[in-house]
């Protein structure tokens, strides 16, 4: 069983991999921390808890940060002409969801469950890398005891989608993406370059959801305006960037990959660029030297992650 803890800004692509991790036999899902990004913290924490409640998940939910690690940085608007008003795809959701909040902030919540289970816990980081990059700093030796950590976030060999050359969860903090991604831990990056390729139709996930449970269905009813919004690059259908890093967990044969050191460009036009120095590559000194090899997905079997994720949220 891969233990996880699901770093999320829930969000509609989020709300398809929570339920994925919820309900794959080979995942015991052990905690949530929510951050902000697709909207609020406490718009994307209320969300969670929703879920939660829905779908009848035991995991904890803890809340995260709510600004970037560098508070000089100014937030923009929330991108809610991609996942709605509500962060959830303009579904009805409760203003208030009467469960429980784990007491501790994201941050502590990752260092003392890695701590308590040395060498287990795998990171699933969907949304900005500041609760990551926060529990670094606090204790900088969580390194050593995570077993890796998995993030949906960077664009290597294709443009970006917030700017052309940066993907939206870097380009929100590159900060703490870039202090997440030079750490001495194990890192699988699964950006754009295959997630943008990867798309679930509208007519599928409508099979799906006749097929499934009242969790499917809702599922299907909140991806409703997010299908609506991706018009303009995929024809009936949407992207499923943060199920693809949920299935890298269970599948990473479905991957294909290069190996090397990953920055993040913070500031200029080119601010929140992910660039991965390919290790067998010589040049000359530079600011890759001396950092740790992750693993960049540049290629992905489409198809069968779609499938696999279908039969992770069809098993009740």
């Amino acid at each position: 069983m891969h233990k996880v803890i699901y770093d999320t800004d829930p969000g509609v692509d989020d709300a398809m991999a929570l339920l994925f991790l919820h309900r794959h036999p080979e995942i015991d899902l052990i905690g949530i921390t929510t951050v902000f990004g697709n909207a609020s913290v406490e718009t994307t924490t209320r969300n969670a808890l929703f879920l939660k409640r829905e779908w009848n998940i035991p995991a904890p939910v803890a809340k995260g940060a709510s600004v970037t690690i560098d508070p000089e940085r100014r937030e923009g608007a929330w991108p809610t002409f991609v996942h709605g008003d509500n962060g959830l795809g303009n579904i009805k959701v409760p203003e208030t969801i009467d469960l429980p909040l784990d007491p501790r902030p994201a941050y502590r919540f990752i260092i003392d469950t890695v701590r308590a289970n040395p060498g287990e816990v795998r990171l699933v980081a969907v949304g900005r890398m500041t609760n990551l990059a926060m529990a670094l700093k606090e204790d900088p030796e969580i390194a050593a005891l995570v077993k890796d950590v998995v993030i949906m976030g960077g664009n290597f060999y294709v443009p970006g989608n917030v700017s052309p050359v940066a993907e939206a969860n870097i380009h929100g903090d590159p900060e703490a993406a870039d202090i997440v991604l030079t750490a001495p831990w194990k890192v699988a990056v699964i950006g754009l370059d295959v997630t943008a390729i990867t798309t679930m139709s509208r007519s599928y996930l409508a099979d799906v959801a006749a097929k499934g449970d009242s969790a499917v269905k809702l599922l299907n009813d909140l991806s409703q305006d997010y299908i609506d919004f991706y018009k303009h690059a995929v024809e009936d259908g949407m992207m499923v960037h943060d199920s693809c890093a949920c299935v890298y967990v269970v599948a990473p044969e479905l991957f294909s990959t290069i190996h090397g050191p990953v920055r993040v460009v913070c500031g200029g036009i080119a601010d929140g660029q992910t660039i991965v120095k390919p290790d067998g590559r010589r040049f000359p000194p530079g600011g890759w030297d001396g950092l740790p090899s992750q693993v960049v997905c540049t290629g992905i079997d489409s198809e069968r992650v779609i499938n696999l994720i279908r039969d992770a949220v069809l098993r009740a």
